[in-house]
């Protein structure tokens, strides 16, 4: 009798434990039927890294020589400039789509932050907003005309009356900014209460542990619910949308898509590159000893992982690559005029000089981004546009509800960073083309009165380093995967895909 009550106990116990197992496995986020385990080639991630990436006349080889070999010595440099390092931001707000409490506990979620006399600059003007008067044109020959000569005009004729009330001044501020926003693809949050100054230098980004529900959450949300998707694809567990859909969309769903799977496959990257290796306290620093992650990259981005699609998310990391590189070339000759005050002139005198030197290489780039084909086409085109704005800005109030705070911090950042890159780009105010020597040619550069915060400059020129040093890891997990040649890794490689 005892025997038979073991024998059910011991059924129960593993019919729970297989319940209990299959609600695991659900709750990993891809279903495991569309898996098997075999050896995946190591090759496959860069096999289809090749050659046109389509939506522009560039190809992935012009990139990486152009990016490795120019760009990126030279923006590591710049972005450890004081003006770059510091990026003020707030990290209290709350999510407002959903209620998540969701917290990262691990100690490299966390960040440090700053206080605000500690910024080079600080008191003497850091975060003055622009004067009305450009430095460039402040003292030309046409400011100092004598307006008060008698020989100019009648006084009594002349008689212009300037008188505004305070409350209309007031009034006209808030009309201002409302157009100001209309302008703009994300929200900004600096001038909050909350909002505190960051080093970026001393908080970079890398692999923090925070995974699971909350983290599947965000990026679910912001494909499902905010990328212009053509249908829903045959795995549900899968958010992302196919390559074979993106044909049935057009060029300006595409760009929206391919730019925010761009970044997010720059991230990604940035996680694998600097992996958590060891602890602290396994015989190495103090923080413990980070590097790049083989087996994560290819979990990420080989095909036989990804139903086939992680050679074409790299190639997003080129295209919105090309994007941010395209904004600022187009907003070049305002970055040029930009004073980047530290508060130490010597300093300062070196980032204007990094500055144009850095331009001056990203003109000469041969195959920029033509972003005068999207969104032509009338009152339709209009009404995208607005869409367009509208879900890059949810997408922005999206990383409220990253419960990491370093995942939040450089989540923030690259947003900010895209969406001034988008509003370069895509905003009536900036498109007064100057005249370009190369005849028949997209001009190169663009003259604008329009005004970037500086939070917003910061975010640009930080994003766009990030998405330079995706390019340049990409060559060192090129490397790494060709010493595993001999040594096959048995991953879980979806069904279907060789």
């Amino acid at each position: 009798m005892a025997t038979g009550a073991t024998e059910m106990a011991y059924k129960n116990y593993c019919v729970v434990f297989i319940i209990f197992a299959l609600v695991i496995v659900q709750a990993v986020g891809y279903d495991t039927e569309l898996y098997e385990t075999k050896p995946c080639d190591s090759n496959a991630c860069f096999d289809e890294l090749h050659g046109s990436l389509g939506d522009c006349s560039c190809n992935v080889d012009t990139i990486d020589y152009f990016n490795n070999v120019k760009i990126y010595p030279r923006l590591q440099s710049l972005v450890r400039k004081d003006y770059f390092r510091f990026y003020k931001v707030n990290l209290k707000k709350e999510c407002p789509f959903w209620a998540d409490d969701s917290k990262c506990a691990m100690r490299f979620c966390h960040i440090k932050t700053c206080s605000k006399e500690s910024v080079p600059g600080y008191e003497n003007g850091y975060e003055n907003e622009h004067i009305d008067e450009s430095p460039a044109t402040k003292y030309s020959k046409e400011a100092q005309s004598n307006c008060n000569s008698d020989t100019d005009h009648d006084h009594d004729l002349g008689y212009l009356n300037m008188t505004i009330s305070a409350a209309s001044q007031h009034e006209i501020a808030k009309w201002k900014a409302y157009d100001d926003a209309l302008e703009n693809f994300c929200g900004y949050d600096d001038k909050d209460v909350d909002a505190e100054y960051v080093d970026l230098l001393l908080n970079p980004e890398r692999y923090t542990g925070y995974k699971g529900p909350s983290a599947n959450r965000i990026w679910r949300s912001i494909y499902q619910e905010n990328c212009f998707r053509p249908k829903p694809n045959p795995y549900e567990s899968f958010p992302f949308v196919l390559t074979s859909d993106l044909g049935n969309m057009c060029l300006e769903k595409r760009v929206f898509y391919r730019a925010v799977s761009g970044l997010h496959s720059s991230i990604n990257i940035h996680l694998c590159s600097k992996y958590l290796l060891y602890e602290k306290g396994a015989g190495f620093t103090s923080d413990g000893e980070w590097g790049p992650n083989l087996e994560e990259f290819q979990r990420r981005f080989d095909p036989s992982q990804t139903f086939g699609e992680g050679p074409n998310w790299l190639k997003n990391l080129y295209f919105v690559y090309l994007l941010e590189m395209r904004a600022l070339a187009k907003a070049g000759p305002y970055f040029e005029t930009e004073e980047y005050y530290t508060g130490n002139p010597t300093e300062d005198e070196e980032t204007r000089e990094a500055i144009h030197n850095m331009l001056s290489v990203i003109y000469t780039f041969p195959d920029h981004f033509n972003e005068s084909s999207m969104f032509n086409g009338g009152s339709q085109a209009a009404k995208l546009k607005v869409e367009f704005r509208e879900h890059f800005r949810n997408i922005s109030r999206i990383m409220d509800c990253v419960g990491c705070d370093k995942c939040k911090l450089w989540g923030k950042l690259q947003t900010q960073g895209l969406g001034t890159a988008l509003k370069i780009l895509f905003s009536s105010r900036w498109n007064s083309p100057e005249s370009d020597p190369n005849q028949g040619k997209l001009p190169v550069r663009h003259r604008s009165h329009e005004r970037l915060q500086r939070t917003e400059i910061v975010a640009l020129f930080n994003a766009f380093s990030r998405l330079s040093e995706s390019i340049r890891q990409l060559e060192q997990f090129r490397v790494m995967l060709r010493s595993h040649e001999a040594k096959p890794v048995y991953l879980k490689c979806a069904k279907g895909c060789s």
